[in-house]
């Protein structure tokens, strides 16, 4: 076995693609899969001292990531699992921080999801693709989304404007 494949997930369909990817990955390379949800306290406080929930809260946040963890490897993966070594981490951090953290061999690889980004959400929050590349020890894959993924927001974007829908430009 060299070295781990490490791919970070958030449920989005673009870090399932990745999940599938970093999947094939570990396959070729005959290695682990380590699959990585970050999670944070609710409001961003340190130990939720903003909310006043302390350890509770941080217990119950951390809970919640790990049930979260499970449910999007079910969803990825089905019952019959990845067919490679799989562990599943919910580790406390920003992604981009747990992804580069969780790397320490130049044999890695890690796996991230590219997504589509529009301005606003460019200016709201980092890439952690581009955090990955920047800062990890290892081979970055960044996976872009299904190219399915631009026809369903088109979809959602003619909905949510409530413009007519024609299901033959869906076939393709």
């Amino acid at each position: 076995m060299r070295g781990r494949v490490v791919a970070g997930t958030c449920g989005s369909l673009g870090s399932l693609t990745a999940l599938h990817r970093a999947r094939a990955e570990a396959r070729t390379r005959d290695a682990e899969l380590w699959v990585v949800l970050a999670w944070q306290p609710p409001l961003g406080g340190p130990g939720g001292r903003r909310t006043g929930g302390g350890t509770p809260l941080l217990a119950e946040s951390r809970a919640a990531a790990v049930e979260r963890l499970r449910e999007l490897l079910g969803t990825a993966f089905g019952e019959g699992g990845p067919g490679v070594t799989l562990a599943g981490l919910a580790v406390r951090g920003t992604p981009g921080g747990a992804l580069v953290d969780m790397v320490r061999d130049p044999d890695d690889l890690l796996v991230v999801g590219t997504g589509s980004r529009g301005p606003l959400l460019r200016a709201l929050r980092p890439s952690v693709a581009r955090y990955c590349m920047a800062h990890a020890p290892c081979p970055v894959l960044a996976v872009p989304p299904s190219p399915l993924q631009a026809d369903l927001d088109a979809v959602r974007r003619r909905i949510a404007w409530r413009l007519p829908l024609d299901t033959a430009d869906l076939v393709r």
